[in-house]
């Protein structure tokens, strides 16, 4: 009797911890449910003798900056994953590959309500290309005379400056694609999109020629951390 007890009880908690393991709670309770590292112990699938896969899901976060969670998987290479025991080349493909579909996902859904026009709708159609960029990059983003893309290109990374940033590069690509307006955003790796002086004087450079060619220059966007700032909504764009 005390042995069946015992088999009862050993059945109750193995059943305990199957419910308890990542895939099998999200069949029950679904992905809402799950912390990140949970999320990632699905990925991940198996773990070590030392630890399991939601352990292993931890270690994953603890390597990217705390304060941004599963975003600071844009921020870890493969080899970087690779150091973490229980993690080979195919996992850690796959977790960067989460971070990728996450990124185009999020880019897919604010082009849904993108209007050239509404400064919030263009930060965030290009929030999610520009935010996790560690240095500064400058995207010219030409448009047809009904305000319609034709074509967006990363111009400069690095530092922004002024004197590096020539309003001849901008304007020669724009003629090649017959641009009638063009828009320019670029990213503050701090997260804090308040402008520099060297922001305004790039703005105002760029301004003077476009009005002299013909190409207005309708916004500089700059992008932060889930914020950002319009020259135009700031009044600095006339």
């Amino acid at each position: 009797m005390i042995r069946q007890n015992d088999q009862t009880k050993n059945k109750v908690k193995l059943l305990t911890a199957d419910m308890d393991k990542p895939y099998e709670k999200f069949l029950r309770l679904g992905a809402d449910n799950l912390s990140d590292a949970e999320l990632l112990a699905i990925i991940i699938r198996t773990g070590t003798r030392d630890a399991d896969s939601v352990t292993i899901g931890q270690k994953v976060l603890d390597l990217s900056d705390s304060r941004l969670g599963l975003l600071g998987i844009h921020h870890i290479s493969v080899d970087e994953l690779m150091t973490i025991k229980g993690i080979g080349e195919v996992k850690a493909v796959k977790i960067k590959c989460v971070a990728e579909l996450s990124r185009r996902l999020s880019k897919t859904s604010a082009g849904l309500s993108l209007q050239i026009g509404n400064p919030k709708t263009v930060a965030n159609y290009y929030m999610e290309d520009m935010r996790h960029q560690e240095s500064e990059w400058i995207m010219l983003v030409m448009l047809d005379n009904k305000n319609r893309i034709i074509k967006d290109e990363i111009i400069s990374k690095g530092t922004v400056n002024a004197s590096l940033l020539s309003p001849r590069e901008i304007f020669l690509m724009s003629l090649r694609y017959k641009a009638v307006y063009i828009l320019i955003l670029h990213n503050h790796p701090s997260g804090d999109p308040t402008p520099s002086k060297q922001d305004i004087a790039i703005t105002e450079r760029i301004r003077e020629v476009a009005d002299l060619i013909g190409i207005p220059l309708i916004d500089h966007i700059i992008i932060g951390d889930r914020k950002y700032m319009s020259f135009k909504e700031k009044g600095f764009l006339k």
